[in-house]
């Protein structure tokens, strides 16, 4: 458990200090959860959830403080590796629960970037949220160009398995899809002041991150219809390929129907049928003769 002072600047604090501060932040985990919420005086209504049943990026306003949580994907694996936090918050006190040790990254960074610079709780919130979304214009970079890769290698007919390839970029950018979305009402919430917690002067900030998680959540929504455009590419290149390869059996079905007759007609074998005794080499000019036609057919409408 870490214990900051965050009014000027972010300094940790021992524990017989946080009546004395005016603005205090506790970053725990979740097995100290009720020690650091009762350290704080938050007064919270209802049961700590476990990190593995935080599934979405949600706010909820009681009487006397806020609570929330935030499923954050990792760049690494957007599916199936999430930082999991809660915060619980009132007007200066606030309590954040990250078993991975996330946040106190975060909070280093905003430590370089600020300095000793004087933070209110509305400040290191922003502070804290930015930071969040900080690297995600270079996340969904990352994205664009995968795409516009497997994109050049469809044009180039060089893709080898593609499903494999678009499905868990699709799936990823899902997964993103929802998390801005999640994020966006996360952050107009807070702008809400629904508790009346912070000054009406610091609300824009939280508009401000609102906003940037808006944005993401239309390019990530860009990022779908470009997959989608690619998989349409490469299915149209598939119907392409199956289409020519059912024209050229066509032409060799076409060609052969004649001579099936042909000989069909000539293997009968019926006394008095002309041509019967010596009529070989007829049979095999005419044949010729049908397949070169057939052949010159196919050709004038550009079939072969």
């Amino acid at each position: 458990m870490k214990i900051y002072a965050i009014e000027s600047g972010i300094k940790e604090i021992s524990v017989d200090d946080i009546f004395a501060c005016h603005t205090v932040l506790i970053i725990a985990q979740n097995a100290e959860a009720k020690d650091a919420i009762s350290l704080l005086g938050i007064e919270y209504e209802g049961e700590f959830s476990s990190p593995r049943d935080i599934t979405m990026c949600k706010l909820e306003s009681q009487m006397a403080c806020m609570a929330g949580t935030l499923n954050i994907p990792k760049h690494v694996d957007a599916i199936q590796n999430r930082n999991k936090i809660q915060l619980f918050f009132n007007r200066d006190k606030l309590m954040i629960l990250d078993d991975e040790e996330f946040t106190d990254r975060i909070v280093q960074r905003i430590l370089m970037k600020l300095g000793n610079r004087k933070l209110t709780m509305e400040d290191f919130l922003c502070r804290y949220l930015s930071e969040i979304l900080s690297r995600d214009a270079d996340r969904l970079t990352l994205y664009n160009n995968k795409l516009m890769a497997l994109e050049e290698q469809v044009l180039d007919d060089r893709v080898n398995n593609f499903p494999s390839k678009i499905t868990p970029l699709r799936r990823e950018l899902l997964v993103l899809h929802t998390y801005y979305d999640e994020f966006m009402d996360f952050a107009s919430q807070l702008e809400e002041n629904e508790n009346g917690f912070f000054h009406k002067d610091k609300l824009k900030f939280f508009g401000t991150i609102s906003d940037r998680a808006d944005r993401f959540l239309g390019r990530t929504g860009q990022l779908l219809e470009y997959a989608q455009q690619i998989q349409d590419t490469y299915q149209f290149q598939v119907d392409a390929k199956t289409n020519k390869n059912m024209q050229r059996l066509t032409v060799i079905s076409v060609i052969f129907y004649p001579l099936t007759l042909i000989t069909g007609w000539f293997g009968m074998n019926f006394e008095n049928m002309p041509g019967l005794d010596n009529g070989y080499y007829y049979v095999l000019g005419f044949s010729i003769v049908v397949v070169a036609i057939v052949i010159l057919w196919f050709k004038r409408n550009k079939m072969l």
